[in-house]
């Protein structure tokens, strides 16, 4: 049975898989308990436990999360005993949907139970596809389950999304995905110890896979096949299934590249610093192995949004809004698509002018702080909004900017002990050299030159 094809069946929970069914189906978990990730679903009392079970209220639920993170499988959980039918928004539409409605609704009036139907991919709904379920989830004909990779908030209509409970499914750890490959090696529904794992694989299956456990087990068939066709090696008992097989067998090389040793820290430290040396393509170079290794995306987004900020600064202000920009991106729609946004925010940085002087700027401010260079704030500066505060002179000499010619008033900012400091020293690259002109003459209207 194809995963995402439209289904019906009434059974207990998630329905037993063939011999010949891939790994991946198998070895879906057949209990809340085998579940792994997702802890914060999976407490004491939680919502999701109170839907698994005889008792359960017909609750319409819309599970969100990355792929591979196991919505299908709580939708067979959550619909239990009950007739459950499974759509495809890709292939569906509302004549399909009318039809699982007015089927439920007969089913009712003979004294079943209502019917779950599972939608797969809701967000490619369009609203008025959407919108044709109200009434069905409203009077209860159905109990939907709608399961989205997309940000339910902007793809789920807001009728539909209230009177559903939001479940949403975190992406799974490396630690999560190599419980689910030993498992599958192991368990009699999976490989039944066939074959052996070498670290080394397991390894690099973990990070082709990234978050996605219906990937990782699918890789795991495909390399376990490939050892098994070839049998075991001179002296083994069982074959083996080693990171050059795995290499082969994937089409994907197995990057040297260690999340937590010194790969990770020297290839992060060459990517930093080609972005910073305006190298655009050993900054793609680094990039590229980062993605295929597995690394966080959301780690490059933060070093992107640093980046921007420190080595670029002033020089292109817009440097900052587009870091994070691609930030946002990929905690929007996660990976692969987001080595997209982390690739332009990447060849935008290394391919703009240099500036670290707002950088130096604070730690300049900061040394002179912690060193008790800090002085009273000047009288005319101090906050003169409440009762008396004119009386002890606060705020009666400040002259309102926008009054000044050039809104810039010649008055005194700093605390005496700092008079005359200057922190920010513009270079002439970029924006920036725009600044050192309007700089010059601030400076020059307050006196500080």
């Amino acid at each position: 049975m194809d995963l995402f094809e439209s289904t019906e069946r009434t059974g207990r929970g998630v329905p037993e898989a063939g011999p010949n069914a891939p790994v991946a189906v198998r070895m879906r978990p057949r209990a809340l308990d085998e579940v792994v990730g997702q802890s914060h679903l999976l407490t004491d009392g939680s919502p999701l436990r109170r839907l698994v079970g005889e008792s359960a209220p017909a609750t319409s639920v819309i599970l969100w999360g990355p792929p591979g993170t196991g919505k299908t499988t709580l939708a067979y959980m959550v619909a239990g005993n009950r007739r459950f039918v499974e759509l495809s928004a890709v292939t569906a539409g509302i004549k399909d949907v009318r039809g699982v409605i007015e089927d439920s609704k007969r089913r009712i009036a003979t004294g079943e139970r209502e019917t779950v139907l599972f939608v797969d991919e809701i967000h490619r709904f369009t609203r008025t596809q959407q919108d044709a379920l109200l009434p069905a989830v409203e009077n209860r004909w159905v109990t939907l389950i709608g399961a989205t990779t997309e940000n339910p908030s902007f793809s789920v209509v807001g009728p539909l999304l209230s009177r559903s409970l939001l479940l949403t499914l975190q992406p799974l750890a490396s630690q999560d995905l190599g419980e689910l490959l030993d498992r599958a090696v192991t368990d009699e529904r999976g490989l039944s110890g066939r074959v052996v794992l070498e670290d080394d694989a397991r390894e690099h299956i973990l990070r082709v896979a990234g978050a996605d456990a219906r990937k990782a087990l699918t890789l795991l068939e495909a390399v376990a096949d490939a050892a098994l066709g070839r049998g075991p090696a001179d002296g083994d008992d069982l074959p083996v299934v080693t990171a050059e097989l795995t290499e082969r067998a994937m089409d994907s090389a197995l990057v040297a590249y260690d999340k937590s040793g010194d790969q990770h820290y020297d290839v992060i430290s060459a990517f930093i610093k080609s972005v910073r040396g305006s190298d655009v393509d050993a900054a793609l170079h680094y990039l590229a192995r980062m993605v295929v290794a597995g690394e966080d995306p959301r780690f490059l987004a933060r070093r992107l949004v640093i980046l921007a900020a420190e080595d670029i600064g002033m020089a292109d202000p817009q440097a900052l809004v587009i870091a994070q920009a691609a930030a946002d991106a990929v905690t929007f729609i996660g990976m692969p698509e987001g080595r997209i946004p982390l690739a332009e925010a990447t060849t935008y940085l290394a391919t703009a002018p240099k500036s670290n002087r707002s950088y130096v700027a604070i730690d300049a401010a900061i040394a002179d702080v912690r060193a008790g260079k800090a002085g009273v704030v000047p009288e005319h500066l101090r906050d003169a909004h409440y009762s008396g505060a004119k009386r002890i002179g606060h705020g009666q000499t400040y002259v309102y900017s926008h009054d000044a010619p050039g809104a810039v008033a010649n008055q005194e900012y700093l605390p005496e002990a700092l008079r005359g400091a200057q922190y920010y020293q513009p270079t002439e690259f970029g924006y920036e050299r725009t600044v050192t002109e309007r700089l010059n003459r601030i400076r020059d209207m307050l006196g500080r030159q």
